[in-house]
Protein backbone atom coordinates (compact mmCIF):
# COMPACT_ATOMS: atom_id res chain seq x y z
CA UNK A 1 0.00 0.00 0.00
CA UNK A 2 1.19 3.39 -0.59
CA UNK A 3 0.16 6.15 1.26
CA UNK A 4 1.16 9.66 0.14
CA UNK A 5 0.44 13.10 2.41
CA UNK A 6 0.31 16.28 0.16
CA UNK A 7 0.07 20.03 1.55
CA UNK A 8 1.68 23.53 1.66
CA UNK A 9 5.14 24.32 3.30
CA UNK A 10 4.80 23.99 7.16
CA UNK A 11 1.36 22.19 7.07
CA UNK A 12 2.68 19.18 9.25
CA UNK A 13 3.61 16.92 6.28
CA UNK A 14 6.73 15.65 7.41
CA UNK A 15 6.25 15.02 10.89
CA UNK A 16 2.61 13.00 10.31
CA UNK A 17 4.50 10.66 8.26
CA UNK A 18 7.36 10.01 10.58
CA UNK A 19 4.40 9.24 12.87
CA UNK A 20 1.73 7.05 11.20
CA UNK A 21 5.02 5.47 9.67
CA UNK A 22 6.26 4.33 13.13
CA UNK A 23 2.60 3.55 14.49
CA UNK A 24 2.04 1.98 11.22
CA UNK A 25 5.16 0.04 11.02
CA UNK A 26 5.15 1.85 7.40
CA UNK A 27 8.49 2.44 5.07
CA UNK A 28 8.69 6.10 5.47
CA UNK A 29 10.21 8.43 2.30
CA UNK A 30 10.49 12.04 3.55
CA UNK A 31 10.91 14.99 0.76
CA UNK A 32 14.56 15.45 -0.08
CA UNK A 33 14.77 18.85 2.62
CA UNK A 34 18.17 18.92 4.18
CA UNK A 35 20.50 17.47 1.54
CA UNK A 36 18.98 19.87 -1.22
CA UNK A 37 21.83 22.10 -2.75
CA UNK A 38 19.22 24.45 -4.71
CA UNK A 39 16.71 25.61 -1.85
CA UNK A 40 18.92 27.99 0.00
CA UNK A 41 19.11 30.00 -3.09
CA UNK A 42 15.86 29.46 -4.44
CA UNK A 43 14.49 31.62 -1.43
CA UNK A 44 17.16 34.15 -2.27
CA UNK A 45 17.09 34.37 -6.07
CA UNK A 46 13.87 32.63 -7.00
CA UNK A 47 13.82 33.66 -11.15
CA UNK A 48 17.46 32.04 -10.56
CA UNK A 49 16.98 28.97 -9.56
CA UNK A 50 13.40 28.11 -9.72
CA UNK A 51 14.27 25.71 -13.02
CA UNK A 52 17.25 23.64 -10.93
CA UNK A 53 15.09 23.74 -7.75
CA UNK A 54 12.05 22.17 -9.61
CA UNK A 55 13.81 19.47 -11.68
CA UNK A 56 16.25 18.41 -8.47
CA UNK A 57 12.70 17.83 -6.41
CA UNK A 58 11.17 15.94 -9.55
CA UNK A 59 14.07 13.37 -9.94
CA UNK A 60 14.07 12.74 -6.44
CA UNK A 61 10.49 11.90 -6.41
CA UNK A 62 10.37 10.00 -8.83
CA UNK A 63 13.70 8.16 -7.47
CA UNK A 64 11.62 7.58 -4.37
CA UNK A 65 8.41 6.47 -6.59
CA UNK A 66 10.77 3.50 -8.31
CA UNK A 67 11.88 2.59 -4.81
CA UNK A 68 7.99 2.27 -3.29
CA UNK A 69 6.58 0.41 -6.35
CA UNK A 70 9.46 -2.14 -5.86
CA UNK A 71 8.95 -2.33 -2.78
CA UNK A 72 7.22 -5.17 -0.55
CA UNK A 73 6.45 -3.41 2.52
CA UNK A 74 3.59 -0.17 2.46
CA UNK A 75 5.33 2.95 2.10
CA UNK A 76 3.60 6.72 3.72
CA UNK A 77 5.62 9.50 1.53
CA UNK A 78 6.09 12.76 2.62
CA UNK A 79 4.44 15.01 -0.85
CA UNK A 80 3.90 13.96 -4.26
CA UNK A 81 5.14 13.59 -7.90
CA UNK A 82 2.02 15.47 -9.00
CA UNK A 83 2.31 18.31 -6.27
CA UNK A 84 5.60 19.26 -8.04
CA UNK A 85 4.52 19.76 -11.13
CA UNK A 86 0.74 20.60 -10.59
CA UNK A 87 2.14 23.19 -7.30
CA UNK A 88 5.03 24.27 -7.55
CA UNK A 89 6.29 24.18 -11.00
CA UNK A 90 2.65 25.73 -12.17
CA UNK A 91 2.65 28.87 -9.15
CA UNK A 92 6.28 29.32 -10.23
CA UNK A 93 5.65 29.75 -14.12
CA UNK A 94 2.43 31.46 -13.22
CA UNK A 95 4.63 34.17 -11.13
CA UNK A 96 7.49 34.78 -13.82
CA UNK A 97 9.94 32.73 -11.55
CA UNK A 98 10.34 29.77 -14.61
CA UNK A 99 10.75 31.41 -18.14
CA UNK A 100 8.07 29.44 -20.79
CA UNK A 101 11.02 27.82 -22.33
CA UNK A 102 12.24 26.15 -19.15
CA UNK A 103 8.48 25.44 -18.41
CA UNK A 104 7.88 23.30 -21.35
CA UNK A 105 10.88 21.29 -20.77
CA UNK A 106 9.63 20.83 -17.34
CA UNK A 107 6.86 19.54 -18.47
CA UNK A 108 7.71 17.31 -21.11
CA UNK A 109 10.16 15.59 -18.77
CA UNK A 110 7.32 15.52 -15.89
CA UNK A 111 5.17 14.02 -18.39
CA UNK A 112 7.90 10.73 -19.56
CA UNK A 113 8.34 10.51 -16.07
CA UNK A 114 4.41 10.04 -15.26
CA UNK A 115 4.07 7.15 -17.87
CA UNK A 116 5.85 5.25 -15.32
CA UNK A 117 4.39 6.55 -11.89
CA UNK A 118 0.94 4.46 -10.10
CA UNK A 119 -0.51 6.99 -8.00
CA UNK A 120 -1.28 6.44 -4.11
CA UNK A 121 -3.55 4.13 -2.70
CA UNK A 122 -4.46 6.94 -0.58
CA UNK A 123 -3.81 10.71 -0.76
CA UNK A 124 -4.00 11.99 2.34
CA UNK A 125 -4.15 16.57 1.78
CA UNK A 126 -3.70 18.81 5.14
CA UNK A 127 -5.49 21.58 4.72
CA UNK A 128 -3.70 24.97 6.54
CA UNK A 129 -4.29 28.77 6.42
CA UNK A 130 -1.56 30.88 6.32
CA UNK A 131 -1.46 31.75 10.04
CA UNK A 132 -0.80 28.19 10.67
CA UNK A 133 1.76 28.13 8.08
CA UNK A 134 3.73 30.17 9.13
CA UNK A 135 3.36 29.54 12.44
CA UNK A 136 5.13 26.05 11.69
CA UNK A 137 8.04 27.46 10.05
CA UNK A 138 8.66 29.82 12.37
CA UNK A 139 8.44 26.49 14.93
CA UNK A 140 11.45 24.32 13.08
CA UNK A 141 13.50 27.55 12.29
CA UNK A 142 15.40 26.84 9.20
CA UNK A 143 17.18 29.52 8.19
CA UNK A 144 16.17 29.74 4.57
CA UNK A 145 12.38 29.40 5.13
CA UNK A 146 12.85 32.72 6.93
CA UNK A 147 12.86 34.25 2.97
CA UNK A 148 9.81 32.72 2.24
CA UNK A 149 7.27 35.16 1.27
CA UNK A 150 3.43 35.29 2.46
CA UNK A 151 2.52 35.84 -1.27
CA UNK A 152 4.26 32.87 -2.31
CA UNK A 153 2.70 30.72 0.27
CA UNK A 154 -0.79 32.28 -0.61
CA UNK A 155 -0.40 31.71 -4.25
CA UNK A 156 0.51 27.34 -3.32
CA UNK A 157 -2.65 27.27 -1.24
CA UNK A 158 -4.81 28.61 -3.89
CA UNK A 159 -3.06 25.95 -6.37
CA UNK A 160 -3.53 22.96 -4.03
CA UNK A 161 -7.20 24.20 -3.67
CA UNK A 162 -7.86 23.50 -7.41
CA UNK A 163 -5.81 20.74 -7.33
CA UNK A 164 -7.37 18.84 -4.50
CA UNK A 165 -10.89 20.02 -6.15
CA UNK A 166 -10.47 18.23 -9.40
CA UNK A 167 -7.86 15.42 -7.83
CA UNK A 168 -9.44 11.88 -9.24
CA UNK A 169 -6.39 9.43 -9.08
CA UNK A 170 -7.46 7.69 -6.49
CA UNK A 171 -8.99 7.70 -2.57
CA UNK A 172 -8.55 11.38 -0.51
CA UNK A 173 -8.80 12.46 2.62
CA UNK A 174 -8.99 15.87 3.68
CA UNK A 175 -8.20 17.04 6.89
CA UNK A 176 -8.22 20.25 8.51
CA UNK A 177 -5.25 20.90 10.37
CA UNK A 178 -5.56 24.80 11.44
CA UNK A 179 -7.05 24.10 14.78
CA UNK A 180 -5.28 20.66 15.21
CA UNK A 181 -2.01 20.24 17.23
CA UNK A 182 -1.48 16.44 16.60
CA UNK A 183 2.42 16.42 17.95
CA UNK A 184 0.95 17.64 21.42
CA UNK A 185 -2.68 16.87 21.87
CA UNK A 186 -3.09 12.95 22.28
CA UNK A 187 -7.01 13.09 21.08
CA UNK A 188 -5.72 15.18 17.94
CA UNK A 189 -3.26 12.69 16.51
CA UNK A 190 -5.88 9.64 17.86
CA UNK A 191 -8.87 11.73 15.40
CA UNK A 192 -6.13 11.69 12.56
CA UNK A 193 -6.03 7.98 13.07
CA UNK A 194 -9.52 7.25 13.18
CA UNK A 195 -9.58 8.99 9.61
CA UNK A 196 -7.09 7.21 8.46
CA UNK A 197 -7.82 3.56 9.41
CA UNK A 198 -11.20 4.15 8.02
CA UNK A 199 -10.30 5.21 4.41
CA UNK A 200 -7.44 1.53 4.47
CA UNK A 201 -10.47 -0.20 5.62
CA UNK A 202 -12.25 1.00 2.87
CA UNK A 203 -9.18 0.14 0.42
CA UNK A 204 -9.60 -3.42 1.36
CA UNK A 205 -13.38 -3.51 1.54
Amino acid sequence: MHVAIAGNIGCGKTTLAQKLGKDYNWNVELESVEDNPYLKDFYEDMSRWSFHLQVYFLNSRFKQISTIQNSANSTIQDRTIYEDAHIFAANLSQSGFITERDYANYLALFNSMIKYVSPPDLLIYLRADIPKLVGNIQKRGRDYEELIRIEYLKNLNTHYEDWIANYNLGKLLIIDVNNLDFVKKIEDYAYIVERVNFEINGLFS
